[in-house]
């Protein structure tokens, strides 16, 4: 077998290995990207000023494009130092273990999230509680590894962008390599979305 068809040596759906690349400036570049998603939702400028945006964000691509690497040697994902990981598909969130032994916390979507008359996308909805359900099975397990299964979300009421909003979440059971979680989404006492979810452990090497 050729290297180039090789597995990767990580193999499997290991852990991220953490890393300091990116430097002290890498978070501080992560918030930018996401300002900028913003900006290309909101913006409602004149024709010249979109003109000049491109070229200088093709500018900026051509710039950022041969230092591209796989998701194994990107930081991307791996600075546990950053929220998310400093990882910018993720929906920003502020998750904790509480005494009684559930998750919970604080996430805000932006105007990047916005489906229509100020709601939420609900696709970002699933985003969020993938990650919000995913933490919770392995923070409350000590699973390291686990796949989604199946992810069931209730729309409750509409999610409102650019909000402080409350989650909670917790696991129902665990049946063998099986763990049920569900969690909810609040403003205030407002019930906004709740989800169930199955995720399953992975053996080892499994991708």
């Amino acid at each position: 077998m050729a290297a180039a068809d090789q597995p990767h040596p990580g193999g499997g759906f290991n852990p991220p290995e953490p890393t300091e690349k990116g430097g002290p400036d890498y978070g501080r570049f992560v918030a930018a990207v996401r300002r900028l998603q913003d900006h290309a939702r909101a913006v409602d400028a004149p024709d010249d000023v979109i003109t000049q945006a491109a070229d200088r964000l093709e500018e900026l691509s051509a710039m950022l494009a041969p230092y591209d690497a796989d998701e194994w040697q990107s930081p991307s994902g791996r600075r546990m130092d950053l929220p998310e990981r400093g990882n910018v598909l993720s929906i920003p969130m502020r998750p904790r273990k509480t005494d009684d032994g559930r998750i919970e916390g604080t996430a805000r979507f932006a105007r990047f999230h916005l489906g229509r008359n100020g709601a939420v996308h609900g696709g970002a909805l699933g985003m969020l509680f993938d990650s919000v359900l995913g933490l919770t099975a392995a923070w409350l397990t000590g699973s390291r590894r686990q796949r989604t299964a199946y992810l069931k979300i209730n729309y409750r009421n509409i999610v409102p962008i650019e909000k402080e909003l409350q989650f909670d979440s917790g696991i129902d059971s665990v049946d063998g390599r099986k763990i049920f979680v569900s969690g909810r989404l609040r403003d205030g006492d407002t019930l906004l979305t709740e989800a169930d979810a199955l995720f399953v452990r992975l053996k080892p090497g499994q991708p």
